[in-house]
Order: C-alpha cells, then sequence, then structure tokens
C-alpha cells in the first residue's frame, strides 16, 4: 500500500472514538496524525482528555490507552486540518455529524459511525463483505455535491447483524418478509443518556427510541441494487422489535424469514460455510478468519462465549430451523459484537476495503 494514509479521529475521547484509536494502533495502512474532540478537550494531551476526577482514566475499550495517543494532543473540530489528511474517521454524535461530517467531505473521505447521512439517496451503507459494489455510488455522491471526498457511514449496529445474515438466504432463497427482535447489549446504548445500572439490572426494556424503524429502513438498503447511479432498495418487509437487556457487549437476535423458495435449514446452513470461502474481506487487516461462525449445538450463540471469536469481527449464526409461520421459511439466532463488527472496528474494516477497491 506503500506510505501509510493519514487519518484523523473526530470524536476520539468518546466512547467509540475510542475503539478508533485503539483499532488503529500498529495499522499497516493507516496513521493517526490528529485527534478531536470537544472544545472542553481540545488543547490537552489524550490521556488529559480522557482523565476524570481523582485522576481516574476514563478508558472504556479495555486494555490501555496506546502509546501513541497518550501524549498527542487534542484539536476542537476547528482546528483539524483538512488539507494534511486522507481520511476522516467521525465518532461525532449525529446531530452535530451532518454539518461537520459535509465540512470535512468537501475536502477527504469522512467514514462514519453516527446516522446522519445515512439516509440520503447518494449515500450508500456499506458493510464490508455484504453490499461492496455500493460502494461505487461514492463517485456519484462526490460528483452531485463537488467534493473532493465523500461521506460512507456504517449501519446502525442492530442493523448489521441482521443484514450480515440475510445476504447469503437473500441470495439464495430471496428474502421476502424477516420478523426480528433484538436483545441489545448495554454498551450500545453508549454513556449519554445511557442505561442507568438500577433500571436494566434483573430488568429488560422493551423500547429503544428509533431503533425499529433504523433496521427497517437500512436492511433495505444495504440488500438493495445499485442501478443508475441510484440504490433500488430491496422489496424486504422488516417487523422489529428492539430491546436492551442486562448484557455488557454484544447484540443478539433472533430471525424469522419468509423466502420466496423452499428453504432447507441444513443447506441454509452450508451457505454460510460457502461464503466464509469466498468473503470479499479475506485479505484485509481488519477481517477475521472467518466472516461467519455457524454452528449447529442448539444453546448456541451466547454472547459471553461469542463476543472474542474474530476479534469480534465474526457474526455468529446458530437455532437455523423451518419457520414454521410461512409456506417457505427459516428462523434462526446471531450474534454480532456492536462495538466491533459494528462500531469502530467495522469502520475501519469498511476504510480497508474502500482503499483496496481505490476510494481512498
Amino acid at each position: 500500500m506503500g506510505e501509510k494514509k493519514r487519518v484523523a479521529v473526530l470524536g476520539a475521547t468518546g466512547a467509540v472514538g475510542q475503539e478508533f484509536v485503539q483499532t488503529l494502533e500498529g495499522h499497516p495502512w493507516f496513521e493517526v496524525t490528529q485527534i478531536a474532540a470537544s472544545e472542553r478537550s481540545a488543547g490537552k494531551k489524550y490521556l488529559d482528555a480522557i482523565r476524570g476526577a481523582g485522576g481516574t482514566i476514563g478508558w472504556e475499550v479495555g486494555g490501555e490507552v496506546p502509546e501513541y495517543a497518550r501524549e498527542m494532543v487534542v484539536r476542537s473540530i476547528e482546528q483539524v486540518e483538512a488539507g494534511e489528511l486522507d481520511l476522516v474517521f467521525s465518532a461525532i454524535e449525529s446531530g452535530a455529524a451532518r454539518d461537520v461530517e459535509a465540512r470535512f467531505a468537501a475536502q477527504v473521505p469522512v467514514i462514519s459511525t453516527s446516522s446522519a447521512h445515512r439516509y440520503d439517496e447518494d449515500v450508500p451503507i456499506l458493510i464490508p463483505g455484504v453490499n461492496d459494489g455500493h460502494a461505487d455510488l461514492l463517485d456519484a455522491q462526490r460528483a452531485n455535491r463537488g467534493w473532493k471526498g465523500w461521506v460512507a457511514p456504517l449501519p446502525n449496529c442492530t442493523t448489521t447483524g441482521l443484514a450480515i445474515t440475510l445476504k447469503p438466504l437473500h441470495e439464495r432463497y430471496g428474502v421476502r418478509k424477516v420478523l426480528m427482535t433484538s436483545m441489545q447489549a448495554i454498551s450500545g446504548a453508549g454513556r449519554s443518556p445511557g442505561v442507568p445500572a438500577t433500571s436494566i439490572t434483573d430488568n429488560i426494556i422493551p423500547y429503544i427510541a428509533n431503533e425499529e424503524k433504523k433496521v427497517r429502513v437500512e436492511t433495505r438498503k444495504i440488500l438493495g441494487r445499485l442501478e443508475g447511479g441510484r440504490i433500488r432498495e430491496a422489496d424486504v418487509r422488516v417487523s422489529a422489535t428492539c430491546t436492551r437487556v442486562p448484557v455488557i457487549d454484544g447484540h443478539t437476535e433472533s430471525v424469522s424469514v419468509e423466502t420466496e423458495g423452499e428453504a432447507d435449514p441444513r443447506e441454509a446452513g452450508r451457505l454460510f460455510d460457502e461464503a466464509n470461502a469466498s468473503a470479499s474481506v479475506a485479505g484485509l487487516p481488519s477481517a477475521p478468519e472467518k466472516y461467519y461462525a455457524f454452528h449447529t449445538d442448539p444453546t448456541r450463540p451466547q454472547p459471553r462465549l461469542e463476543r472474542e471469536v474474530g476479534g469480534g469481527m465474526t457474526t455468529t449464526v446458530g437455532r437455523m430451523e423451518r419457520e414454521e409461520l410461512f409456506a417457505n421459511g427459516l428462523k434462526y439466532v446471531l450474534f454480532s459484537h456492536n462495538k466491533k463488527m459494528g462500531s469502530g472496528k467495522g469502520a475501519v474494516l469498511l476504510a480497508e476495503m474502500l482503499l483496496r477497491k481505490g476510494k481512498i
């Protein structure tokens, strides 16, 4: 890849920003040259910016704060020099992200974890290994807006696991309807507003604001086709019930699928093994050895057993059975790591895919 690409992390002190900082440590293709956060952090060394009362270090992603980042001086968003960058990773809140990301995209490519631009017609929602071909829409986006760069957002972390598992089923059988109930980890709520311990302990919270609409809309877009410079959404009806459960990391989802053609559970299981052999992400630095892990053991997947598989980048599928409610259908359970594949590390994998495709 020649010289490393110079990257910035926006929102570097937050939980998702910390995932970027950790994932990019020693990366063979990317080098973090600028980090930015809010005005209250600007001018401080990174370690001091995440330091709390009494000298505590607010490092939320495990392990130690990477050495390369500790002494880096945090900039305000306005102080970031876009002209000295090849790529920006944005982990800022959606409310501020729309204007900020557009401002940077005018000069340099932006990969985002926010929802700010996901639903724009000329913006693909990309999952490496699922809809890589949609990356060509970035060229149209750049031309439409007169930008030198573009914005490429990840999907909602709940959508990620669902879309990844639906891809081989949709290609083989044609998916018509999806009924999904999620059991989402506490970490997906973030720190603000978050889920109070007294609310989630010994409890299930049966509603997550805006989550179900995001899953419905994003799944159709991700599984759609790029035609004539726009994405034609997949003709798939999605019903989602999203809940928060007392699990720290990792989203589990129970899925029922109606298919156009007859779907055999044993064959469906083999599709995931076959998809591993042809995974487009193979060879990328952040890609897992196996994109899918398929289990016939009916007690899998389980968050505590699956969250470390593939460094959090493998999507696990189990309980594959015939769905008796439909003339043709399947039901299964999936596990996807919301803080890895569904967040910063997944965004770095996306950057790797786009660099290999010549988009960066």
